[in-house]
């Protein structure tokens, strides 16, 4: 992968570097190549994974709605990354697999509940240039999620948001952490124009 980012990785070196290692390799079996890439700017590294890791604790959205938000947001924008990371953590969140895999493909799909494909036409809407999210759409939501749901899932998207338009930009690409784990692949977003 580091052969195809467009800013070489770097070698992760010393006490911080040894400590980033082992919580990768705890949380995802290896360490990433994107890592070396980030380890150019260890503030943006450090506080970016910190987001993350503070996002994981709220709580507001169960794990499936929160799960296919990020999902449906980075298929939107287009990060191999994020989608095959979120699809291998959704292994630990207990979340229906058979549904994880059909998020790139969601709107064909008759897996989802109302609910969930409101939730992912939210990411959609908000993860497009400029954002497309109605009043309509926010409503229906708002009285699905309540207020604080509401905020957290436009908080989860457009911190997924930032995440992949920087991987897509720095040209990290999937490090293939569903294969390793024996999921089946994920579903094939459909070609902009194409019918059911």
């Amino acid at each position: 992968m580091t052969s195809d980012t467009r800013i070489p990785a770097a070698e992760i070196t010393g006490a911080q570097g040894a400590l980033i290692r082992f919580a990768a390799r705890r949380m995802v079996g290896r360490v990433p190549d994107s890592l070396g890439v980030l380890w150019h700017h260890r503030g943006v590294m450090k506080d970016s994974m910190g987001i993350g890791r503070k996002i994981e604790g709220w709580h507001e959205l169960d794990a499936s709605l929160a799960t296919f938000a990020a999902m449906a947001a980075a298929a939107t924008i287009g990060c191999s990354f994020c989608l095959d990371f979120n699809y291998f953590m959704s292994r630990d969140r207990d979340v229906e697999a058979a549904k994880v895999r059909d998020v790139p493909r969601w709107r064909e799909s008759t897996l989802f509940t109302p609910l969930e494909r409101r939730v992912m036409e939210y990411a959609e809407a908000a993860s497009q240039t400029p954002p497309a999210v109605t009043d309509q759409l926010s409503a229906a939501l708002l009285e699905d999620l309540g207020p604080a749901g509401l905020v957290e899932l436009a908080a989860r998207v457009a911190f997924m948001n930032m995440s992949a338009r920087m991987n897509i930009a720095l040209g990290i690409r999937s490090e293939h952490f569903a294969d390793a784990c024996g999921l089946p692949p994920l579903a094939a977003r459909p070609a902009v124009g194409a019918s059911a």
